[in-house]
């Protein structure tokens, strides 16, 4: 019998995260491949950045399962998704008590075949390295952003001393792991200049999926539309975190100067609520909050035109996981992005959509007007998005290459 993977993970089902739904199909397609698996995750609270109701009362839960454990921790988050010294300590607290978790999961006694552990947060990589070492196996690094670039790109990190800080604890989780695995070629370069060169060969790119079973195209007429009062008019649609990583406020400035399409941002996070002040006035802007993971299909089937607006700088440290879910969806996307970055490959390669630079608010709008006034020429692109999707990134070929890479490294 192959001896268990260990997933350390800061979200994972039910949490809504998108990099938890991620993890969790993974660990579906590891069990689906019959091995034995051991999560160690934070209780559910992505959604409100709160312990969601039923799951409070404990600092640790463990479940057992079929196929092997899930132990939740408590996340301590913060009240305002904004404070990042208050988030870093909520991290710090929570990797030091997942960190111990990870030593006795599945059984002290039984060496796992590796620990895979996922940032953000970047504390997991040395709580994941340290834990391996100590039970004597393989430590696997899963870089869903590169951090802190994206943090000091947006300006959510100034202070010199936290930004030094920030960049030796991941480098050194890069050096110390067994492997680090990136999303995108992108990223493997951001990472390569930052870590010695007898260490390059160990970051690995193995891309997200999207799961074509699950996301698959629907009417556009939808009940989410009832539920938001939209009719039949031409829907633009941004669906995922309402951070300062991306450029929304160009979305309020294409809804002024296209006032029959109705405008829908769909997600929660630090920006949401400042970039409601600043929509006040606009009648074809709706804002609505994360829907169950069951909605997402039928979610982004009630947009249109849906859009990945990036800030400038951060297309080669992110990858919005959000596109491959578009593309399943059969929807075309107007992507505002650094050139010659993931997302714009993507999108070149399948014909699914248009990238246009970025943070500027003319282009982006005259992308829009286009495509809406080529809706017929749109929503063609946006089937060739989906035989895209349904040809290049599968699930079971992600968690096959973790388990050959597992297998490849094993100690």
């Amino acid at each position: 019998m192959s001896r268990p993977i260990v997933v350390l993970v800061p979200h994972f089902a039910p949490d809504t995260a998108p990099t938890g739904e991620v993890i969790t199909r993974i660990v579906d397609e590891f069990i689906a491949a019959g091995r034995h698996i051991h999560v160690v995750t934070a209780l559910p609270w992505y959604r409100t950045h709160a312990i969601e109701e039923g799951w409070t009362g404990r600092l640790v839960r463990r479940e057992r399962t079929p196929w092997g454990s899930i132990i939740r921790v408590h996340p301590f988050p913060g009240k305002s998704k904004s404070n990042l010294l208050r988030r870093a300590v909520g991290f710090v607290g929570f990797s030091a008590i997942a960190g111990i978790c990870t030593l006795f999961a599945g059984g002290i006694h039984r060496r796992p075949a590796a620990i895979i552990s996922m940032s953000p947060p970047l504390t997991m990589g040395l709580t994941g390295w340290l834990a391996a070492r100590l039970r004597f196996t393989t430590a696997i690094f899963n870089i869903q952003d590169v951090f802190p670039d994206a943090a000091i790109e947006t300006g959510a990190i100034t202070n010199k001393r936290i930004i030094s800080a920030a960049r030796w604890l991941e480098r050194v989780s890069y050096h110390r792991s067994d492997a680090v695995v990136v999303l995108s070629d992108d990223l493997r370069d951001n990472v390569v200049a930052k870590v010695s060169s007898r260490h390059a060969n160990k970051i690995k790119v193995i891309p997200n999926f999207v799961d074509a079973d699950r996301i698959v195209p629907m009417d556009r007429m939808t009940s989410y539309r009832r539920e938001l009062n939209i009719g039949d008019e031409i829907v633009v649609m941004y669906a995922g975190n309402v951070g300062y990583s991306q450029s929304l406020t160009m979305l309020l400035h294409a809804a002024k100067n296209m006032p029959s399409i109705t405008f829908v941002i769909n997600g929660d996070g630090a920006a949401r609520a400042e970039l409601e002040t600043q929509a006040a006035g606009l009648p074809n802007i709706r804002f609505a909050g994360y829907q169950p993971r069951d909605r997402v299909g039928e979610v982004l089937a009630s947009g249109d035109i849906h859009v990945v607006p990036l800030r400038t700088g951060l297309g080669a440290v992110s990858v919005p996981s959000k596109t491959y879910s578009i593309l399943a969806a059969a929807r075309p996307v107007v992507a505002a992005i650094d050139a010659g970055t993931e997302v714009t490959r993507i999108l070149d390669h399948s014909g699914a959509g248009v990238s246009v630079t970025p943070d500027d608010e003319e282009v982006f709008t005259a992308a829009l007007q286009h495509m809406v006034a080529n809706i017929d020429e749109a929503r063609e692109q946006g089937r060739k998005g989906r035989q895209w999707v349904e040809t290049h990134v599968s699930p079971a070929a992600v968690a096959q290459s973790y388990l050959s890479l597992i297998a490849d490294i094993g100690v």
